[in-house]
Protein backbone atom coordinates (compact mmCIF):
# COMPACT_ATOMS: atom_id res chain seq x y z
CA UNK A 1 0.00 0.00 0.00
CA UNK A 2 1.57 2.97 -0.87
CA UNK A 3 0.53 6.09 0.89
CA UNK A 4 0.61 10.28 -0.41
CA UNK A 5 -0.19 13.36 0.97
CA UNK A 6 -0.22 16.84 -0.83
CA UNK A 7 -1.15 19.90 0.81
CA UNK A 8 -0.81 23.38 -0.87
CA UNK A 9 -2.78 26.58 -0.36
CA UNK A 10 -4.82 25.25 -3.37
CA UNK A 11 -5.72 21.62 -2.48
CA UNK A 12 -5.40 19.02 0.32
CA UNK A 13 -4.86 15.99 -0.89
CA UNK A 14 -4.77 12.05 0.63
CA UNK A 15 -4.35 9.15 -1.20
CA UNK A 16 -3.82 5.16 -0.44
CA UNK A 17 -2.51 2.79 -3.62
CA UNK A 18 -2.60 -0.85 -3.93
CA UNK A 19 -1.10 -1.78 -6.93
CA UNK A 20 -2.18 -5.47 -6.75
CA UNK A 21 -5.78 -4.77 -6.10
CA UNK A 22 -9.22 -5.53 -7.42
CA UNK A 23 -9.82 -1.78 -9.00
CA UNK A 24 -11.94 -0.89 -5.70
CA UNK A 25 -12.43 2.64 -5.25
CA UNK A 26 -13.54 5.20 -2.92
CA UNK A 27 -12.81 8.82 -4.51
CA UNK A 28 -14.14 12.55 -3.34
CA UNK A 29 -12.58 15.14 -5.19
CA UNK A 30 -15.64 17.57 -5.32
CA UNK A 31 -15.58 17.18 -8.87
CA UNK A 32 -17.95 14.75 -9.90
CA UNK A 33 -17.19 14.11 -13.52
CA UNK A 34 -13.02 14.04 -12.35
CA UNK A 35 -14.34 11.28 -10.01
CA UNK A 36 -16.24 8.89 -12.35
CA UNK A 37 -13.07 9.06 -14.55
CA UNK A 38 -10.81 8.19 -11.40
CA UNK A 39 -13.24 5.06 -10.65
CA UNK A 40 -13.03 3.79 -13.79
CA UNK A 41 -9.08 4.11 -14.04
CA UNK A 42 -9.39 2.07 -10.89
CA UNK A 43 -12.03 -0.96 -11.88
CA UNK A 44 -10.14 -1.52 -14.82
CA UNK A 45 -6.34 -0.81 -14.07
CA UNK A 46 -6.96 -3.09 -11.39
CA UNK A 47 -5.72 -0.86 -8.52
CA UNK A 48 -7.24 0.08 -5.62
CA UNK A 49 -7.63 3.37 -4.56
CA UNK A 50 -8.66 5.48 -2.33
CA UNK A 51 -8.52 9.46 -3.18
CA UNK A 52 -10.01 12.59 -1.50
CA UNK A 53 -8.97 16.13 -2.54
CA UNK A 54 -10.18 19.49 -1.02
CA UNK A 55 -9.38 21.91 -3.38
CA UNK A 56 -10.00 25.78 -4.46
CA UNK A 57 -12.94 24.48 -7.00
CA UNK A 58 -14.47 27.81 -6.48
CA UNK A 59 -11.61 29.12 -8.56
CA UNK A 60 -11.77 26.47 -11.02
CA UNK A 61 -10.99 22.81 -10.92
CA UNK A 62 -7.54 23.09 -12.77
CA UNK A 63 -5.90 22.74 -9.11
CA UNK A 64 -7.49 19.79 -7.89
CA UNK A 65 -7.34 17.96 -11.39
CA UNK A 66 -3.45 18.97 -11.78
CA UNK A 67 -2.26 18.17 -8.23
CA UNK A 68 -4.42 15.35 -7.88
CA UNK A 69 -2.57 13.99 -11.39
CA UNK A 70 1.19 14.50 -9.53
CA UNK A 71 0.02 12.77 -6.49
CA UNK A 72 -0.96 9.82 -8.88
CA UNK A 73 1.81 9.86 -10.54
CA UNK A 74 3.88 9.73 -7.63
CA UNK A 75 2.42 7.17 -5.79
CA UNK A 76 2.55 4.43 -9.18
CA UNK A 77 6.12 5.70 -9.48
CA UNK A 78 7.00 4.54 -5.72
CA UNK A 79 4.72 1.15 -6.50
CA UNK A 80 6.30 0.82 -9.89
CA UNK A 81 10.18 1.30 -9.81
CA UNK A 82 12.50 -0.54 -9.44
CA UNK A 83 10.79 -2.82 -11.90
CA UNK A 84 10.99 -6.53 -11.87
CA UNK A 85 9.59 -9.32 -13.87
CA UNK A 86 6.74 -7.34 -15.63
CA UNK A 87 5.51 -6.95 -19.45
CA UNK A 88 6.71 -3.25 -19.10
CA UNK A 89 4.82 -2.27 -22.68
CA UNK A 90 0.75 -2.49 -22.55
CA UNK A 91 -1.42 -1.34 -24.92
CA UNK A 92 -5.32 -1.20 -25.56
CA UNK A 93 -7.91 0.42 -27.46
CA UNK A 94 -11.33 0.98 -26.26
CA UNK A 95 -14.33 1.99 -27.19
CA UNK A 96 -17.45 3.90 -25.93
CA UNK A 97 -20.31 3.82 -28.41
CA UNK A 98 -18.79 6.37 -30.99
CA UNK A 99 -15.83 7.16 -30.01
CA UNK A 100 -12.38 4.64 -29.65
CA UNK A 101 -9.33 5.99 -27.95
CA UNK A 102 -5.55 3.96 -27.99
CA UNK A 103 -3.27 3.98 -25.29
CA UNK A 104 0.65 2.61 -25.90
CA UNK A 105 2.67 2.73 -22.66
CA UNK A 106 6.25 1.96 -21.80
CA UNK A 107 7.34 1.51 -17.80
CA UNK A 108 10.16 3.44 -18.94
CA UNK A 109 11.53 5.39 -16.44
CA UNK A 110 11.61 8.00 -18.97
CA UNK A 111 8.49 10.53 -19.02
CA UNK A 112 7.16 11.25 -22.52
CA UNK A 113 3.50 11.67 -23.60
CA UNK A 114 1.59 11.91 -26.62
CA UNK A 115 -1.83 13.54 -26.37
CA UNK A 116 -4.05 13.66 -29.61
CA UNK A 117 -7.72 14.15 -28.09
CA UNK A 118 -9.19 16.48 -30.30
CA UNK A 119 -11.46 18.15 -27.12
CA UNK A 120 -13.12 21.21 -26.87
CA UNK A 121 -15.71 23.47 -24.32
CA UNK A 122 -16.87 21.44 -21.66
CA UNK A 123 -18.68 18.43 -20.07
CA UNK A 124 -21.00 19.72 -17.90
CA UNK A 125 -18.82 21.92 -15.89
CA UNK A 126 -15.32 20.06 -16.35
CA UNK A 127 -13.08 21.86 -18.96
CA UNK A 128 -11.98 19.18 -21.27
CA UNK A 129 -8.25 20.75 -21.74
CA UNK A 130 -7.74 19.52 -17.98
CA UNK A 131 -7.73 15.74 -19.35
CA UNK A 132 -4.13 16.66 -20.92
CA UNK A 133 -3.10 18.33 -17.63
CA UNK A 134 -4.56 15.74 -15.53
CA UNK A 135 -2.48 12.84 -17.85
CA UNK A 136 0.86 15.15 -17.89
CA UNK A 137 1.11 15.53 -14.59
CA UNK A 138 0.70 11.43 -13.77
CA UNK A 139 3.05 10.49 -16.46
CA UNK A 140 5.81 13.05 -15.61
CA UNK A 141 5.41 12.14 -12.23
CA UNK A 142 5.18 7.74 -12.75
CA UNK A 143 8.02 8.46 -15.40
CA UNK A 144 5.89 6.49 -17.71
CA UNK A 145 6.18 7.47 -21.66
CA UNK A 146 2.37 7.30 -22.54
CA UNK A 147 0.73 7.50 -26.26
CA UNK A 148 -3.28 8.19 -25.92
CA UNK A 149 -4.53 8.55 -29.72
CA UNK A 150 -8.26 9.33 -30.38
CA UNK A 151 -9.20 6.74 -33.15
CA UNK A 152 -12.60 8.45 -33.85
CA UNK A 153 -15.76 9.80 -31.78
CA UNK A 154 -17.55 12.91 -31.21
CA UNK A 155 -19.12 13.04 -27.78
CA UNK A 156 -16.65 14.60 -25.24
CA UNK A 157 -17.47 12.17 -22.32
CA UNK A 158 -17.07 9.08 -24.53
CA UNK A 159 -13.75 10.26 -25.64
CA UNK A 160 -12.52 10.93 -22.44
CA UNK A 161 -13.65 8.07 -20.84
CA UNK A 162 -12.25 5.72 -23.29
CA UNK A 163 -9.34 7.36 -22.63
CA UNK A 164 -9.09 6.99 -19.07
CA UNK A 165 -10.22 3.36 -19.39
CA UNK A 166 -7.74 2.75 -22.69
CA UNK A 167 -4.98 3.94 -20.07
CA UNK A 168 -6.01 1.88 -17.39
CA UNK A 169 -6.35 -1.12 -19.91
CA UNK A 170 -2.77 -0.24 -20.98
CA UNK A 171 -1.31 0.06 -17.75
CA UNK A 172 -2.99 -3.18 -16.69
CA UNK A 173 -1.35 -5.43 -18.99
CA UNK A 174 2.19 -3.60 -19.14
CA UNK A 175 2.13 -4.91 -15.61
CA UNK A 176 1.56 -8.41 -15.68
CA UNK A 177 3.93 -10.70 -14.16
CA UNK A 178 6.18 -12.84 -16.93
CA UNK A 179 9.08 -14.66 -14.81
CA UNK A 180 11.30 -15.17 -17.56
CA UNK A 181 12.04 -11.16 -17.53
CA UNK A 182 14.19 -10.57 -14.74
CA UNK A 183 14.82 -7.55 -15.76
CA UNK A 184 12.28 -5.87 -19.05
CA UNK A 185 15.46 -4.49 -20.16
CA UNK A 186 18.37 -4.95 -22.04
CA UNK A 187 20.10 -2.37 -20.17
CA UNK A 188 19.81 -3.97 -17.08
CA UNK A 189 17.62 -1.12 -15.24
CA UNK A 190 15.11 0.85 -15.57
Amino acid sequence: MIVKNRKTKETDINLNLELNGSGQSEISTGIGFFDHMLEAFSKHSCIDLKLSCKGDTHVDFHHSVEDVGIVLGQALHEALFPVGAIERYGNATVVMDEAAVSCDLDISNRPFLVYELALWDKIGEFDTELVEEFFRAVVFNAHLSVHLIQQRGKNRHHIVEAAFKAFAVALRRALLANERIKVPSTKGVL
